[in-house]
Parts: C-alpha cells; sequence; structure tokens
C-alpha cells in the first residue's frame, strides 16, 4: 500500500469570515431572548403568587388589664395546715379516712394498740376504789371515835371515869382524823392515776384538731408510729389535713415593687390549672422581711369567694390592681391588636384569613384592654392580617410570612 499524499491539504486561509460572524450574532440574541423570557417568567411568578401577610390571632382578654400595677406569680397554700400524730407509742390498727375525705372537728381519725393503758386505766379505777373504801371505813372509825369522845366527857364530868382515859379517848379521836385525812389523800392521788391512765389512752387516739380535709395518708394500718418517728421502720405523721377555707396565694413581689402594695389591696388571682377563670382577691398581709436570695418580699392574697376546684399547692399569677374591677368588666371580652383593623368607605374591617383566603368582615370596635383593642363580628382563635395592604381585599388568597 502507498502513503497518503499529506502535500495536497490545505487551510484557505482566504475563505470568507462572514458565515461564522453571523452565527454569533444569532447566539447572542438567543442568549439573549432566553435571560429575558426566564426574567419574565420569574417576574409573572412573583405578580401572580399569593402575597405574603403577617398574621395575628383574635383572643379572649379581660378587662382587668387596664386597673393592673404590677403582676407576680406564686402558689396556692392552706394557712391552717397540720401533719396528726399521736404522742403515744404504738401500732397503728385502725384508720378511718382517705386521701380526699372531710373531717370534722373532733372526729377520731385513727387508733393505735390500746390494751397495755387501758389495763392501766383499769388499774387506776381499782386502786381508786380500794381508796374510797378505805375513806368509808375510816369515816366509820372517825365517828366512833367521836361519840366515844362524847360519852368520856359525860362519865368524867360524873367522876365515873379516870382523866387518864379521857385523854385516851381524845388520842383515839385525833388518831381517827388522821386517818381520815391521809384516806382523803389517797383518793386524789388515785383519781390523779386514773387521770393519769385515762389521758394515756386518749393519747393512743388520733382525732382532728379542726374542720379539714385529708391530703395526703403517710401510715397505714399495722405501721409502729412514734412521737417523732424516730424509731427505725416507723412512722411519724398519719394524716396530712388542711382546712381549705384558709387557703390563699403566697407571691413574691420585688422589693423594688413592694411599694406598691397595701393591705386589702384588690387582686385578680389566675390559676394555670384553672385557665379560663380569674377569682377576685385581696393583699391578707406582707411578710415583714425579705429574701435577700432573691430581693423579693412574701406577699400573701386570700380568696374572696371560696372555690372548690382550688387545691393547695396550684400554681398562681396574682395581677395587683389599683381599683376594684367593675362587675360589668368580670368577663372576658374579644380582642386584637389595634394594627388589625382597618377603614374603607367609612367602615371599621377585618381581614380573616381562612384556608388561605381572605373574608372581609365588618366589625364593632370597643375599650381598649391592655395593649389590645375590643371588638365584635370575630370570633376567638380567627387570624387576621396585621397592617393589611391596599391590595388586600376579599376573597384573594394569601400566605403567612415567615418569621
Amino acid at each position: 500500500m502507498s502513503s497518503p499524499d499529506l502535500s495536497k491539504l490545505r487551510i484557505d486561509r482566504a475563505a470568507p469570515a462572514g458565515g461564522v460572524r453571523a452565527r454569533a450574532r444569532w447566539g447572542r440574541w438567543l442568549f439573549g431572548l432566553a435571560v429575558i423570557v426566564v426574567a419574565g417568567g420569574f417576574a409573572w411568578m412573583r405578580a401572580s403568587a399569593p402575597p405574603a401577610v403577617e398574621l395575628v390571632t383574635v383572643v379572649s382578654a379581660w378587662p382587668s388589664q387596664n386597673y393592673t400595677l404590677l403582676n407576680a406569680t406564686g402558689y396556692v397554700v392552706p394557712q391552717r395546715k397540720a401533719a396528726l400524730s399521736s404522742k403515744a407509742t404504738g401500732r397503728l390498727v385502725w384508720l378511718g379516712v382517705l386521701e380526699g375525705s372531710r373531717v370534722k372537728a373532733g372526729e377520731v381519725i385513727a387508733r393505735l394498740e390500746s390494751r397495755d393503758v387501758s389495763a392501766q386505766l383499769d388499774q387506776a379505777a381499782a386502786q381508786l376504789n380500794v381508796a374510797r373504801a378505805n375513806y368509808e371505813q375510816g369515816m366509820a372509825d372517825l365517828r366512833d371515835a367521836e361519840a366515844n369522845l362524847r360519852r368520856s366527857a359525860e362519865l368524867l364530868d360524873k367522876k365515873f371515869i379516870s382523866g387518864a382515859q379521857r385523854d385516851t379517848d381524845i388520842a383515839r379521836h385525833g388518831k381517827a382524823l388522821a386517818v381520815v385525812g391521809s384516806y382523803k389523800a389517797a383518793i386524789a392521788a388515785a383519781e390523779a392515776g386514773r387521770r393519769v391512765a385515762e389521758v394515756a389512752l386518749e393519747q393512743t387516739v388520733i382525732r382532728a384538731p379542726f374542720d379539714a380535709v385529708v391530703l395526703t395518708k403517710t401510715a397505714n394500718v399495722g405501721d409502729n408510729i412514734t412521737p417523732f418517728s424516730s424509731a427505725a421502720d416507723s412512722k411519724g405523721a398519719v394524716v396530712t389535713i388542711a382546712d381549705m377555707a384558709t387557703l390563699e396565694v403566697e407571691a413574691d413581689v420585688s422589693e423594688s415593687n413592694i411599694s406598691k402594695i397595701r393591705v386589702d389591696q384588690p387582686c385578680e388571682i389566675q390559676l394555670d390549672a384553672l385557665s379560663g377563670m380569674r377569682f377576685a382577691g385581696v393583699v391578707s398581709r406582707t411578710v415583714p422581711t425579705v429574701d435577700r436570695s432573691k430581693a423579693t418580699v412574701l406577699v400573701k392574697v386570700r380568696f374572696v369567694d371560696r372555690e372548690s376546684r382550688v387545691l393547695p399547692e396550684m400554681s398562681a399569677k396574682v395581677a395587683f390592681l389599683d381599683k376594684p374591677v367593675p362587675d360589668s368588666e368580670k368577663k372576658p371580652v374579644i380582642a386584637v391588636q389595634p394594627g388589625a383593623i382597618v377603614e374603607r368607605g367609612g367602615k371599621k374591617l377585618v381581614f380573616v384569613v381562612r384556608d388561605g383566603t381572605v373574608r372581609t368582615v365588618e366589625v364593632v370596635v370597643g375599650g381598649k384592654v391592655g395593649e389590645l383593642v375590643e371588638l365584635a363580628g370575630v370570633q376567638t382563635g380567627d387570624k387576621l392580617v396585621l397592617n393589611p395592604a391596599e391590595k388586600i381585599r376579599d376573597g384573594i388568597s394569601v400566605v403567612a410570612a415567615k418569621k
């Protein structure tokens, strides 16, 4: 095979360049057109996309905010509370209450084993009977000695007996008096011994010191009860009770604000467990010392009206008011931020957003409730457009702005 003749290959440098330049111009034109189309598409998408709006929620507000001087937090505590135990030591044989049981003052709550102290009481009663019997015998001897003394006086006047016999009768009478006196003392000692036994027996019975509700039960039948729970495997208190009529809120108030607090100052109490309710209260007293670790003063607020659902240790918020809340303002009202309300065409309007669509609602605006405004025409929980622009109108779609 013969090798190819490469000498005939040439580059024609004289060929016209117009075709290349024309293709370049077409490329630039197409690129520019693509940029314009893409930019227009983005602009169209942005123009047609739902506008982003900031939303606020319609809430339930309490008019008492207008009278609030300061707020504090605390807990519900009973002012009369007791952990019941026995002064005696023994085994618990009967317990008559459970958690939540209501008891009356003097009612028997529990009993300890009492056979030994019952026997001591029987013994003391028997000793008292013996002392009384001895006293009766001594009185009989005294009466006999008095009779002999009278007879001996008559016989001595008639010279029938000697003076020595008279002296013997006088001594016998004095001895009988002394014996009767000792028997009286024995009776008093026996009565005291019986009372001691009765007290010892009573100490095996645990009674309620006041009307209360049982909060906790810390012992069961069969447990050993000691006054101070000093022995191993023994219990001190059997139950803990509290007088629910003495429930108060103990709130910590900053010492810098304590000048705003006064006794009998009206308050409003909110409990986390009963968030939909407000309770009227008044300042009962302030503890005359400052907690230096927290720089607070303990203020005690009592409830004006009792509520059975209020329980000890509930967390509470207290609003200290400058004056009592009028009866007409003791119920919550519907309120929203003022920026959600606009005036168009002489009407007060809000824009309610439901399922991404705006609905125009005419409302009636009331007074201020703190930083909010009372209004009628919407419901609690509705989402409203905050600071709506002119382009916001009924029926358009919107999206919530990202915060």
